[in-house]
């Protein structure tokens, strides 16, 4: 609560404590957490491994379980953290899957606008592609942080952060579009109002629903890859950089706390650039 956190990274959270927990059950001890100490938590890394969760995967664990022996530091319930010192597994920095530009079109070219339902998933992507949005970003859009004459929407990201985003044409035309044509006739719920994107019971569109409608925008045009909403965002970035964005405008409106976040896309930009210089330098 007081970091503000949403509910699913509460509830990440409490699946690396549980993870802990259920440790202590496989090495036949009783989970008591002034008991525990670097060496236990070692030995729960090494089990994690052999259980084949990748490196990633075990950081994000890591990084649950500081967070919560920090806590327990804080309000004094444990003399030590048990965590300090403990490392990380060593991370390669995968580039993010992208979409180009023809294969965002014919995933937009694919959807039914004669349906309802079809106006308003076409009005979501245009906007996680135009806005860089996370899907938790686009299902808690409000009427109220659209500013359409403004050309900007108002975002509340992680931490419960606040940004203003630039919308862009093509975003704002489909939204309005659905908003007019398509939530408009909808039998709102009470409660949810000012939610922007509805599903059919006049209810908050839920973040497995998106992943869902990707999924099967994709595999209806035989897209090879595999994508979710987040592949918008990390596309949208990358196009905004290989068209020569500076870095701190697009960490801007990514909502990135740091630039180091952000310059993953850099290394797409270098082999962008490194294809224009195959492509068109005489000496090569």
């Amino acid at each position: 609560m007081e970091r503000g956190l949403s509910d699913h990274s509460v509830e990440a959270y409490l699946n690396d404590v549980s993870k802990l927990s259920q440790y202590f059950e496989v090495i036949n001890k009783k989970f008591v957490v002034k008991d525990v100490d670097n060496n236990t938590l070692s030995g729960f890394l090494v089990w994690l491994s052999e259980l084949g969760m990748l490196p990633n995967s075990q950081a994000r664990v890591i990084s649950g379980l500081k967070s919560f022996f920090g806590f327990l530091l804080m309000e004094q319930l444990i003399e030590k953290d048990p965590s300090d010192g403990l490392d990380s597994p060593r991370l390669s920095r995968k580039l993010p899957d992208v979409l180009n530009f023809h294969e965002i079109n014919n995933l937009l070219m694919a959807i039914d606008v004669s349906k309802p339902e079809g106006t308003r998933n076409k009005a979501i992507i245009e906007v996680l592609y135009g806005c860089g949005l996370r899907v938790t970003e686009l299902t808690g859009l409000r009427l109220s942080d659209l500013y359409g004459d403004e050309g900007y929407i108002k975002v509340i990201g992680k931490g419960n952060k606040e940004r203003i985003v630039p919308i862009g044409e093509a975003a704002l035309q489909y939204t309005y579009i659905y908003l007019n044509q398509v939530r408009n006739h909808l039998d709102i719920k009470k409660g949810n109002e000012d939610y922007i994107f509805l599903n059919r019971m006049g209810t908050r569109l839920s973040r497995i629903s998106v992943f869902t409608m990707i999924k099967a925008v994709a595999e209806k045009i035989g897209l090879a890859k595999s994508i979710s909403p987040h592949t918008f965002r990390h596309s949208f970035a990358t196009h905004l950089i290989e068209g020569g964005a500076d870095l701190r405008a697009v960490q801007e409106m990514l909502g990135h706390s740091s630039i180091t976040t952000t310059e993953v896309y850099t290394h797409l930009d270098r082999d962008y650039l490194r294809g224009i210089i195959t492509q068109f330098h005489p000496r090569t």
